[in-house]
């Protein structure tokens, strides 16, 4: 018998204000500014989506991110995905997924994806006006994962046979990742799971670019 697939849903945490979208985009600047700016593209295309059961929530709000975790939950959905925000350090859109680590009634199992991107104003992670450059080093990959261990030992992470999975969103950006994941799977042993359960999303030519790394 196979066993029973566990749908995970891809989690944007970009539905509350921060203070670098105020000053980058203006003040309260959210996604759900860009959502109800999309138009209509040729006949038939509906645009913009607005929202339906949870209307423009705010993740800062424990009653909106109880909300979601109780749709999810009734549509079959195992756990949520997070997008994760780290440039050397800096921290950004963290708010909601910390609120949830300090929340036991937000119970749905989650994990974590790195969207190791620079962050622009044009929104493809390029080079043109780069507003947080992704820089790699030793010392920033120590760093990173003392970090996200801090979320792998919550008991609601996502494991794979005791191995906290962890998603990299560009992984042809590293500069040596057999590297870097060597450094993260020793420290991850260290803190004492068995190893890291890691993968990257397949978009572009992603797939192939990884596996000429590796």
């Amino acid at each position: 018998m196979s066993e029973k697939i566990k749908p995970i849903a891809i989690y944007l945490p970009q539905f509350h204000p921060i203070p670098e979208n105020n000053e980058w985009w203006g003040n309260g600047f959210t996604e759900w500014t860009n959502v109800t700016k999309a138009k209509p593209l040729f006949e038939g295309h509906y645009q913009p989506h607005l929202p339906a059961d949870l209307g423009f929530y705010d993740l800062r709000l424990e009653e909106a991110r109880v909300a979601q975790e109780t749709l999810a939950k009734s549509k079959g959905i195992h756990g949520f995905c997070y997008y994760h925000y780290w440039f050397n350090g800096k921290r950004v859109l963290e708010d909601p997924l910390k609120r949830k680590l300090n929340n036991i009634k937000e119970d749905l199992p989650f994990m974590m994806c790195w969207a190791n991107e620079n962050w622009t104003r044009v929104w493809n992670g390029g080079e043109s006006d780069v507003l947080l450059k992704q820089e790699y080093s030793d010392e920033d990959d120590f760093n990173h994962i003392q970090e996200l261990i801090t979320y792998f030992n919550d008991e609601r992470y996502i494991k794979v046979n005791g191995k906290p999975m962890f998603i990299i969103y560009r992984p042809n950006l590293f500069p040596d990742i057999r590297r870097t994941i060597a450094l993260w799977r020793a420290e991850v042993k260290k803190a004492g799971f068995p190893d890291l359960y890691i993968g990257c999303t397949k978009a572009v030519d992603y797939e192939n670019l990884l596996n000429e790394k590796l």
